[in-house]
């Protein structure tokens, strides 16, 4: 990655449009609506030869005081700070605006280098749009239509002599930093690897996800030690679900912040129909889901739904109480919470559960060896050897029962995965294997390889007990018969 390009502007300018264009997929939302977007959003680029990272931001407000505008807006000026390129969008069919003019003198003063990019000037329509550009100041503006890809090669020409004089004025190179985006398919198992420890090349893929006003967007700055998400008293701030890089107590992570998932009927917004489907999507590329619980009305029913989605998905599991620093009584709290986990979440059975305060930051280091833990587990394979032996031990102290008197048999068992763990038990008469014994031998695997509150996937494949020589057998045997009827039809002499 040689340069950073941020893009800005007034709110519904087509910025998350362009952001999607120049990454090459659909990660931002995109809708008619203005103000969808107000986290910033990192992708990978590129654009012909270049290789950049491009920052998606929110609408630029007239806005300074404390109200949801006005930080959405200094998270924006930080972008603006921190970009080597700013890339200035205004609407060519609304023409230049009195906030295109407030904030083009904003760039001036603050950005190092500013691109403006007259979007949706295709046709007559964004002409004189365009042209009103000029007098902004800011060089000549370029005519863009980011929904149809026009004016991407002008782009590229004016991106190419700035990104020589980035690199010639950097003192030193600097590492270039891999980017991960949930639409990576790779980065959802990585099957096969031989060493799944997290790396820097490969960080573990963390999900935060949770009912609104959690805390989610607050423990995940937090954790990275500044405030990179927006966050507030609003419930619904997040929209988007982004992912910010960071090393976490030594370990380094990809986490992903996603947007509050209430009950479905109370979903009627299709902006927030988007979000809560772009953070489904993230549950499903993530190793670990931290389900972010808040503890004054903990275990809601919208609580345990998110949390048996992430069961069924796969993941790795830790529950997490958040704002514990405002609780009185723990010790009765903590027993109640517990109790109420193995009642209510039965299916996680041993899966960590730790309380944190993300506005102070205490319990983080339980939550990161909870989340250690549970990234080992969802890892862990153990040897067929291991498991024929405990098959044995489980089915000589308690039996498959004997349905009309035909006894079931286990034969063989093996893993045939990781992450999560998975295992094929060869047996007869499988379909009359009832659920309760199923869960006889999930729970012992848990108990007895040490693989509490990890998903299990427990497969029975049926394995007769008829001679395996018999169909071999029936063939030679069909052979025979046909040999013999085409014998019969010989006329006699022939």
């Amino acid at each position: 990655m040689t340069f950073t390009l941020a893009i800005v502007g007034r709110p519904n300018v087509g910025k998350s449009t362009l952001f999607n264009r120049l990454v090459g997929k659909k990660l931002a939302l995109v809708d008619d609506q203005p103000g969808v977007t107000r986290d910033l959003r990192e992708g990978a680029a590129r654009l012909g030869d270049l290789r950049f990272v491009v920052i998606d931001s929110a609408g630029l407000e007239m806005a300074e005081d404390d109200s949801l505008q006005g930080r959405m807006r200094r998270l924006t000026e930080r972008a603006v700070d921190e970009a080597d390129i700013c890339l200035f969008v205004i609407d060519a069919r609304v023409g230049v605006t009195a906030a295109d003019e407030y904030f083009a003198e904003i760039l001036r003063r603050r950005a190092k280098h500013v691109i403006v990019a007259a979007n949706k000037a295709e046709g007559r329509a964004g002409e004189s749009g365009a042209m009103e550009a000029y007098g902004l100041g800011l060089g000549e503006p370029l005519r863009i239509s980011a929904e149809h890809g026009e004016g991407m090669d002008d782009l590229y020409r004016a991106l190419v002599p700035l990104s020589d004089q980035i690199e010639a004025e950097r003192p030193a190179p600097v590492a270039a930093e891999t980017y991960i985006d949930i639409s990576d398919e790779d980065a959802e198992t990585g099957e096969g690897a031989e060493d799944w420890r997290p790396s820097a090349a490969r960080p573990l893929q963390l999900a935060v996800i949770g009912r609104p006003n959690a805390g989610k967007s607050t423990l995940i700055n937090k954790i990275i030690g500044e405030d990179r998400l927006l966050t507030g008293p609003e419930a619904g701030i997040t929209r988007d679900s982004i992912s910010v890089a960071t090393t976490f107590m030594g370990t380094p992570m990809r986490i992903f912040d996603t947007a509050g998932m209430r009950k479905r009927a109370k979903v009627t917004d299709k902006v927030e129909k988007l979000s809560v489907a772009d953070g489904l999507r993230a549950v499903r590329f993530a190793e670990v889901v931290v389900v972010l619980l808040d503890v004054a009305i903990p275990f809601e029913q919208q609580d345990l739904r998110i949390a048996d989605f992430a069961e069924t998905e796969g993941r790795a599991v830790v529950i997490a109480a958040n704002k514990w620093d405002l609780e009185d009584d723990k010790p009765h709290k903590l027993n109640e919470l517990r109790a109420n986990f193995e009642k209510l979440l039965p299916q996680l059975k041993g899966a960590p559960l730790v309380t944190v305060s993300a506005r102070t930051g205490k319990g983080l280091d339980r939550l990161h060896a909870a989340i250690l833990k549970a990234h080992e587990v969802w890892n862990r394979r153990i040897s067929t050897a291991r498991l024929n032996q405990w098959l044995g031990a489980m089915t000589e102290s308690h039996p498959p029962p004997a349905p009309g008197g035909r006894r079931i048999r286990l034969r063989y068992m093996t893993q045939v995965k990781t992450r999560p763990p998975a295992f094929v038990v060869k047996a007869t008469h499988t379909d009359k294997l009832p659920d309760s014994y199923q869960r006889y031998l999930v729970n012992g695997l848990r108990q007895d390889f040490d693989m509490p509150g990890t998903p299990i996937r427990l497969f029975f494949r049926d394995q007769g007990t008829d001679n395996p020589y018999k169909e071999k057998a029936n063939k030679i045997s069909q052979s025979g018969a046909l040999s013999k009827h085409k014998n019969r039809q010989k006329p006699k002499g022939a």
